[in-house]
């Protein structure tokens, strides 16, 4: 029935235009929009120029009467700042929208359209565009000019200190500090014992860099002694409230919590900074007192195993330190899936250690291995490519240094790095978080890939950035290492 009913079709009404006579849809005005804009700019009276102070040595802008605010150019934050400057004309008509208009970086001048509406005659809307042009005055911000005058001067700084008889937890630190320009507001960097100073202008810089440290290593006002690596005895409230791990474990990883393995189950737990502030132990052995070991027998035991992103077999090894054959040890590994008979191993000698630690004391009839092996050796390969550049590059802080240490230590330190930098061609979750940059020094040779065979790790060159350039003044500076 309702298929068959009659329907009245509908034809939009149109009118005409009162001035030009065209035809057009209805409107309160009786105008066509063209005849209305001539009629009526709604744009009148409001500001197309404007000039705005801008810092040239940080980037900010002055919002007035005293307030410096950091952005870069075309991002959100510049455009929300451009239209705060025209907010008294803006409550006239109705913003409808913002965009840049694309203007030379050199040119001082920043472009914005903006598209507003207004009820003009009889309540008709109108629409229309406009553009406003902003000069920069250069004017340097409060902290700039303190900064100029006495580049020495600052109002608050970070102190960062570890514990620990080396560096390479520093090293680590200083990537990830470059890769997140986290010192990008600090005014001077100096190196000390056991740690690095950070000098900044603002108080709320400083603090924004102690948030940065906050979530990139376990810190309360100084780095956590544990490092990778390191045997550890948990207390045992601590062991305890970690599902009874251990008591005797390896330090995996160190970011903002501490990863720790037991080599013996593979059972792997966290502590969270709080965690380990509670307690505040301190490691067994650390990385100096690691021994080199000959392996003679591998006998697996286990299939592979994944833990938290790292492969393990459990194995029986034979081994006796390379410096005395006088006593074979016979010790089970977590590292059966690359340890074969004939290489070298490092681990610790807990054997003949002398070990007066208060939490080890506390374990009664608990057995103690005579080894526990940490890692494998590539120490006596290496050899054979000692002066050979490597494919790696890395930057590094533009820091003050202490000449006051002498030779004795910046040996030292050099030796650190280097094994920092074999940390990093050893263990890809070490580097998984860093930038590493391509050395034009490097040049692959095919006839060197076979006579040293695969056994010696390195950084894969698709993992290396080959966008570094240096200027003459940072090449001449040396900011490079190698």
């Amino acid at each position: 029935m309702a298929a068959n009913m009659f329907v009245v079709p509908q034809t939009k009404g149109t009118v005409l235009c009162c001035k030009c006579g065209i035809l057009m849809a209805p409107n309160p005005a009786n105008m066509c929009v063209t005849c209305l804009r001539s009629e009526v700019d709604i744009t009148e009276g409001l500001r197309k120029h404007a000039t705005i102070m801008h810092c040239p040595e940080c980037d900010s802008y002055l919002q007035p009467p005293r307030t410096w605010l950091k952005a870069q150019l075309e991002s959100k934050e510049l455009l929300t700042y451009c239209v705060k400057r025209l907010e008294t004309d803006l409550k006239k008509v109705r913003l409808v929208n913002a965009e840049f208009i694309w203007t030379e970086p050199h040119s001082k001048r920043i472009k914005v359209k903006l598209k507003v509406q207004k009820e003009v005659l009889n309540g008709a809307i109108l629409e229309q565009s406009y553009v406003v042009e902003y000069v920069l005055q250069d004017h340097m911000c409060e902290s700039c000019t303190r900064f100029q005058a006495n580049q020495d001067q600052w109002v608050a700084s970070v102190q960062l200190r570890q514990r620990v008889s080396h560096r390479r937890t520093f090293f680590y630190l200083e990537q990830l500090i470059l890769k997140h320009d986290a010192a990008v507001h600090a005014i001077k960097l100096k190196q000390v014992d056991q740690g690095i100073d950070f000098f900044f202008a603002k108080k709320s810089h400083a603090s924004k860099f102690v948030e940065f440290l906050d979530k990139v290593a376990p810190t309360k006002l100084e780095i956590s002694p544990i490092c990778r690596e390191n045997l550890i005895c948990l207390p045992p409230r601590v062991a305890v409230s970690l599902g009874n791990l251990g008591p005797l474990v390896i330090c995996t990883k160190v970011t903002n919590n501490i990863a720790l393995l037991d080599p013996l189950t593979l059972r792997q737990c966290f502590l969270d900074p709080d965690q380990y502030w509670r307690y505040s132990f301190k490691s067994l052995l650390g990385s100096r007192q690691l021994v080199e070991y000959d392996v003679f027998n591998v006998e697996v035991v286990s299939p592979e195993f994944n833990v938290g992103g790292s492969k393990y077999v459990m194995a029986d090894v034979e081994v006796a330190c390379v410096t005395d054959y006088g006593k074979l040890f016979y010790v089970r590994t977590h590292l059966g899936h690359i340890l074969k008979p004939g290489d070298r191993a490092f681990g610790y000698d807990l054997y003949g250690a002398n070990n007066n630690d208060n939490e080890l004391d506390k374990y009664q009839n608990l057995v103690i291995p005579e080894v526990i092996l940490i890692k494998k050796s590539y120490e006596e390969k290496r050899q054979k490519k000692r002066g050979k550049p490597r494919p790696l590059k890395l930057k590094s802080l533009d820091m003050e240094l202490d000449e006051s240490k002498g030779r004795g230590y910046e040996e030292k330190m050099n030796t650190e790095y280097e094994e920092f930098l074999r940390d990093l061609e050893e263990s890809p979750e070490l580097r998984f978080n860093l930038s590493l940059y391509r050395n034009k020094d490097y040049q692959p040779s095919e006839m060197a890939s076979v006579s040293d065979g695969d056994d010696v790790p390195s950084v894969p060159l698709e993992e290396l950035l080959a966008d570094l350039e240096l200027s003459e003044e940072e090449d001449a500076d040396d900011s490079m290492k190698d």
